[in-house]
This record gives C-alpha cells, sequence and structure tokens, in this order.
C-alpha cells in the first residue's frame, strides 16, 4: 500500500502543543472527504494521546520532547505519539475507565481514543517511555487493522 502523505513533528511538551498536533492532523485530512464529526474525533482522540505524553509520560516537564507521526494511505489513518518518559507499569489498568495515577485527573483518556478511533495500540515500558498508535479506517469501520498492516 503505498503512503498518500506522510508527517513526522517533534515538539516540547508543552500543554499548548496539544493544539498544534491537532492542527496538524486535520490539516493532513483537509483534502480528503470526511465528516465533520469524524475529524472532531480524531481531533480529540490525538489531543488525548498528545496530552497524556506530557501529563503521564513527562509529569509536565515541558522541556521534554514528543514525537508525532501522521500517517495517511489509502484512506487510514495512522497517528503515532511517543514519549521517553516514566511509562507505563500496567497498561491494561491504565486503559480501563476513570483509572488514573493523578487524583484531579478523570482518566478517560484512553476511553475516549477507544471509542473514537478504529484501534488504539499502546506500547510503554516503565522508566522507557511510551507510544500510543491510533488508526482510523476514514468513512468506515475494518475488523483489525493492526493485524493487517504490522
Amino acid at each position: 500500500m503505498s503512503v498518500d502523505n506522510k508527517v513526522f513533528l517533534s515538539f516540547k511538551s508543552l500543554p499548548r502543543n496539544v493544539a498544534l498536533a491537532r492542527l496538524v492532523v486535520a490539516s493532513m485530512l483537509a483534502e480528503d472527504e470526511i465528516l465533520l464529526s469524524e475529524l472532531d474525533e480524531i481531533k480529540v482522540a490525538v489531543s488525548e494521546a498528545v496530552s497524556n505524553a506530557i501529563i503521564h509520560g513527562y509529569l509536565n516537564d515541558g522541556e521534554k520532547t514528543v514525537e508525532m507521526e501522521v500517517t495517511l494511505s489509502g484512506g487510514l489513518l495512522s497517528v503515532r505519539v511517543s514519549d521517553t518518559g516514566v511509562g507505563i507499569e500496567d497498561v491494561g489498568l491504565a486503559m480501563k475507565p476513570n483509572y488514573s495515577q493523578i487524583e484531579e485527573r478523570l482518566g478517560l483518556g484512553f476511553c475516549f481514543m477507544q471509542s473514537f478511533m478504529d484501534e488504539v495500540l499502546v506500547q510503554s515500558a516503565v522508566g522507557k517511555g511510551t507510544t500510543v498508535t491510533l488508526r482510523k479506517k476514514l468513512g468506515g469501520r475494518v475488523e483489525s487493522l493492526f493485524n493487517a498492516s504490522e
């Protein structure tokens, strides 16, 4: 499958860069036939992934770097957000609704990502960081994007 477009972005782990990440993804999809509601859902999922890297991965240390890779290929959107922060000890537990290690957080980030994207893959190692991959087939659902393309 050929790649229609690909962007790699590296930015400081500052809260204001969440908007930058959303804008990059929205710009990548500007010429595609996509419902506004679908675009909004994708932007929320991307915001949650980037926010998690900043808040949980780097504990709000604005001097760290978040990396994001956005690929559009044959109607499949893939967004990979990576940090080299603290990592997640138990990914399964972290993905459960209302779970957060930070008391004032709601713990709904992964829930939003899972409900708005076709697939969410989380790879993490304590002390080494986390990579979240979001995939969505634009205009429809597919059974298993990860098995088909990895």
